[in-house]
């Protein structure tokens, strides 16, 4: 009886805490919280968001119709330094003309355990700020005050939008865990939305269906005529609606983990959009939205922003003249226009598929953003009578456009089609060159509009190898000191991230750099040619020293023949992969590395030849080592044939990468020859 007592006692308490653990009111952070020390379910955490709601919802205004409005409320919970970045917070804010979502109601506290007792600290508004990101986006950023290790930090606040059209994609997942979320989703019934969960999280929506109204109230004067005075009518209506309510409750929502080698980790990040189908109120005809892609691109084709800039010619027509007298071929007409413009204008480092100054005004000021040099350059090589086309972009950032939706793409290049041979253009960046996009914009797929406004999808991944071509000549002593020559060739996309690297960079700042890179290596004579040569290979040498290059132990000397050069670890070490690896671009590494050893020691041990390969022909590798008298000639071939890589082929590529660098790191043994003209002992590698 005392047992059953005792038990029964025991789960009431446990409910009694369970449901105070789930009283997350604004204000009333607990003891516990503050004193938490890591997170139960991830100790690598920095932080935590303790709890989360958002609550999504249509508001009537008289007057103004429909306006979405969605309340936020956040607490989170820092462990580290580590975690002080999400004391920081940022909210974007879409605008269009007089149309502009804002920010009210903002309340932010930072709570600390002092001396056994909660201090409550309150955010100023000095520290929230909002500034201009472009023609349609405003930031919204504030920063919560006294922020230690152990601190809680809480803020809420609502947004008002006039975009009843276009909802935020909610995302359900963060960096950081979640323990607990609460969104709700609330649409009155004249708006059908079509959601699309992306992610790999379990998400379980709850569907209801609530009532709400609309009360409309006016007056209608009426003089009747004569003498008789004017009269006033007051109507006053109630329309009653249906609200269709969806709900995403969820527990211990772990973080989305940083892998390498992903274009961009948000596109594997768990979170709901929903996309406007149509419109409909009573006794009104149905407003459709968009629900095709190529309803999306028609759209976007025939609005004044995109479309209508293909049609304005007038501003370059001069400079087209002399660019058309100084060419023979279509191929050169093509190069001519797009340096042209690629060196006429200044990206302002603002995305969009749309406009921001127009063509016209941002060639005279020689600056604009994506859409403004990408559609000049569409409409000069279009009226110079060649044959080409936009195409729509989703940069890495942004994503990979899954579901159609206008916000899907955010940029914007050309294509020219000659002789059969689609070539993909992008001026906006300096080092680009005719099918050498930037790798921001190497995402995947594009759509390249017609004339008609419809739409085709093309690939935007590069199928040409970029090469990395090493010759190094090298002198051993036996110290384990070596002297060498160096000369690196980077071909394609390796010569693009170079010149955007280090194109602009002081030369004694960037070997400093490089001797650092290289376990100290000693750097002289050093020549590069090409450093801002568009479409020609990189070309680096120098002559180098470094020490400790080889273990010297009694009268042997064991050292790898790739020298630093040597790739250590292999960069693949999860044990599973949920995600494409994304390499960007094929590659392709060759090395030939030619080693003279000392006069007294001869080669007793050496690594074995290696030629392996991937399944599918997705990699290869080749290593080979030929001794003959004081010398060793090291040739190797690395081959990496996709620019992605299926998850599925994980464990393949990692067993791949784990051959190749053990591969690298066996040693060469030398042995010191004796008196007599042989070595003490033959033995292998160790």
């Amino acid at each position: 009886m005392i047992q059953t007592r005792t038990t029964l006692l025991w789960v009431l308490l446990t409910v009694v805490f369970s449901v105070n653990a789930q009283n997350f009111k604004f204000g009333k952070v607990s003891e516990q919280e503050l004193k938490e020390t890591f997170n139960p379910n991830d100790s690598t955490a920095a932080a935590t968001v303790l709890y989360r709601s958002k609550n999504i919802r249509f508001d009537y205004t008289k007057g103004i119709g429909f306006k979405v409005i969605t309340d936020v409320f956040e607490r989170i919970k820092i462990y580290n330094k580590a975690g002080f970045d999400y004391a920081t917070i940022s909210q974007t804010l879409y605008k269009d003309d007089s149309d502009v979502e804002s920010i009210s109601g903002l309340k932010a506290y930072t709570y600390n355990l002092v001396n056994g007792k909660v201090e409550k600290s309150k955010m100023e508004k000095s520290a929230v700020f909002t500034t201009e990101l472009s023609k349609y986006r405003n930031e919204g950023k504030f920063t919560l005050p006294n922020i230690k290790e152990g601190s809680v930090i809480e803020y809420q606040y609502k947004i008002t939008s006039p975009f009843f059209y276009s909802v935020d994609e909610i995302v359900l997942q963060y960096d950081i865990p979640i323990k607990r979320q609460e969104i709700s989703f609330a649409t009155p019934e004249y708006f059908n939305f079509k959601p699309f969960i992306k992610g790999y999280l379990t998400v379980a929506p709850k569907y209801s269906l609530k009532s709400g109204s609309i009360n409309l109230t006016g007056s209608i004067r009426s003089t009747p005529g004569g003498v008789a005075a004017t009269t006033t009518k007051y109507i006053n209506q109630n329309i009653d609606y249906k609200i269709n309510s969806t709900d995403y409750n969820m527990s211990d929502v772990p973080a989305l983990k940083e892998e390498p080698f992903v274009n961009d980790m948000n596109n594997y990040r768990s979170a709901v959009k929903y996309e406007l189908q149509y419109i409909k109120f009573p006794e009104q005809m149905q407003e459709n939205y968009t629900t095709t892609w190529e309803d999306v691109i028609k759209n976007i084709y025939k609005s004044s922003d995109f479309g209508g800039q293909l049609a304005s010619n007038k501003y370059f027509d001069e400079d087209l003249v002399v660019l058309k007298k100084s060419t023979s071929s279509s191929i050169d007409l093509m190069a001519a226009i797009f340096f042209h413009v690629q060196n006429r204008m200044t990206w302002n480092n603002i995305y969009g598929y749309s406009v921001d100054k127009g063509v016209k005004r941002a060639y005279k000021e020689r600056s604009g953003n994506i859409a403004d040099i990408n559609l000049m350059l569409t409409a000069m090589l279009q009226e110079a009578g060649l044959n080409a086309k936009p195409v729509l972009v989703s940069t890495r950032g942004h994503g990979i456009p899954l579901f159609p939706t206008m916000e899907g793409f955010n940029y914007v290049i050309a294509s020219v089609e000659i002789d059969g041979e689609m070539i993909l253009l992008d001026a906006t960046n300096k080092y680009t060159s005719p099918n050498l996009l930037p790798t921001r914009a190497l995402n995947w797929f594009g759509k390249k509009i017609e004339k008609d406004g419809s739409s085709v999808s093309i690939n935007l991944l590069p199928s040409q190898f970029s090469l990395e071509n090493v010759q190094m000549n090298v002198k051993l002593d036996e110290n384990g000191e070596v002297k060498g020559k160096f000369r690196s060739t980077g071909h394609y996309y390796n010569a693009y991230l170079f010149r955007n690297k280090y194109g602009s960079s002081n030369e004694d700042d960037y070997l400093e750099k490089l001797e650092n890179r290289n376990n100290g290596i000693e750097i002289s004579n050093y020549l590069i040619k090409n450093k801002k040569g568009n479409g020609k290979p990189v070309q680096e040498s120098y002559e180098f020293v470094l020490d400790k290059q080889a273990d010297v132990v009694g009268d042997k000397i064991y050292f790898s023949p790739l020298f630093h050069l040597v790739e250590a670890e292999n960069p693949f070490k999860l044990e599973e992969r949920k995600y494409p690896i994304d390499l960007m671009f094929p590659k392709r590494d060759k090395y030939l590395v030619i080693i003279s050893i000392p006069d007294d020691y001869e080669v007793i041990s050496k690594p074995a030849d290696m030629n392996i390969g991937m399944m599918d022909n997705m990699g290869t590798f080749q290593y080979k080592i030929l001794s003959s008298g004081r010398q060793l000639q090291l040739m190797l071939d690395l081959k990496l044939n996709q620019a992605v890589i299926g998850a599925e082929h994980y464990s393949s590529l990692k067993e791949f990468f784990k051959n190749v660098v053990e591969k690298q790191t066996e040693k060469v043994v030398l042995s010191k020859i004796t008196t007599n003209g042989t070595s003490d002992s033959t033995g292998k590698s160790r």
